[in-house]
C-alpha cells in the first residue's frame, strides 16, 4: 500500500525513550503538551534580534523536556554548542530567562554536545532543506549528504525529496539510498529527520532516514534493547 510509519514513534516505548518525560492529571495534560510545543518551536525558531541569529546555525537536533513539582528541566542537544553559550554563558542565561516568561515557570537550562552531527538525521534534513533554499541543484546536495553521512560510519541512508524540484512545473518525488535499511526492525537504530525548503516554486519536503547501528551494540541503549526483546522459546524434543 506503500503506507509509512515514523521510524522515532514506531520504536518509541520499546528501545527509545519519550522525547517529553512528565506525567500529568487528564485536567493539566492539555495545558502542559501546548506548554512543551511553545517551548520548542522558541528555540528553534528563535526571534533574530540583536545579531542572534546563531541559533538557526547552532544545529539543535532535539529537544528534551523533564517537568518536577518545581521547575521544568530543558536539554537542547545541539551540534555546535558554543553558539547557544556565548562568552560565559551569558546567551544561556538570557534564553532560560525568556523561557521562563514565556512559560511563567522556573526552567533549567542545560545543553548536550552532539559528537558526530553527521548522522542526526534532523540536523541532514536541515542542511540540504538550507541548499535547496539557496537555489542549490537537489541532485548534487543530495549525493554530497550521503557520502558525508556514510563517511562518518552510518550504516546506510535513504533521502527522499518532494515537490516542485529543479523548478519543474509538475511536483514529483526523487529518493535516494545508500547503504541497508531495515524500517521494521526494532532493534536497528533508525533516525529520522524532516523539513521543509522555502524555495521561490512552493516548499520541498525533505525526508531523512539514517541507519546508525543496532541498539544491542549501543552502550546506553543495549540494556534497554535486550530487557524488551522477547524471550525465545526452547525448540521442543519429539520423541519417536
Amino acid at each position: 500500500m506503500g503506507q509509512k510509519v515514523n521510524p522515532v514513534g514506531f520504536r518509541t516505548g520499546i528501545v527509545i525513550g519519550w522525547k517529553s518525560r512528565w506525567y500529568a492529571s487528564k485536567k493539566d495534560f492539555g495545558e502542559l503538551l501546548v506548554e512543551d510545543h511553545k517551548v520548542r518551536q522558541f528555540i528553534k525558531n528563535h526571534p533574530e534580534e540583536k545579531k542572534r541569529a546563531q541559533y538557526r546555525s547552532a544545529g539543535i537536533d532535539r529537544v528534551e523536556i523533564e517537568r518536577t513539582r518545581d521547575e521544568v528541566r530543558v536539554m537542547l542537544f545541539v551540534a555546535r554548542p558554543g553558539l547557544i553559550i556565548g562568552k560565559k554563558g551569558q546567551e544561556v542565561e538570557l534564553l532560560q530567562e525568556e523561557l521562563q516568561r514565556l512559560i511563567g515557570r522556573r526552567v533549567n537550562l542545560k545543553i548536550e554536545e552532539i559528537s558526530r552531527p553527521e548522522i542526526q538525521a534532523q540536523l541532514v534534513a536541515e542542511d540540504i532543506a538550507g541548499q535547496l533554499s539557496k537555489r542549490g541543484s537537489f541532485r548534487r546536495t543530495t549525493q554530497k549528504a550521503l557520502e558525508q553521512t556514510m563517511d562518518a560510519g552510518a550504516k546506510g541512508i535513504k533521502i527522499q525529496l518532494a515537490g516542485r524540484l529543479g523548478g519543474a512545473e509538475m511536483a514529483r518525488r526523487e529518493k535516494a539510498i545508500e547503504g541497508s535499511m531495515p524500517l521494521s526492525t526494532l532493534q536497528a537504530k533508525i533516525d529520522y529527520g524532516f523539513a521543509e525548503a522555502m524555495t521561490a516554486q512552493g516548499h520541498i519536503g525533505v525526508q531523512v532516514w539514517i541507519n546508525q547501528g543496532t541498539y544491542a551494540g549501543d552502550s546506553n541503549d543495549g540494556a534497554d534493547a535486550q530487557a524488551g526483546q522477547a524471550s525465545k522459546k526452547p525448540k521442543r524434543s519429539y520423541k519417536r
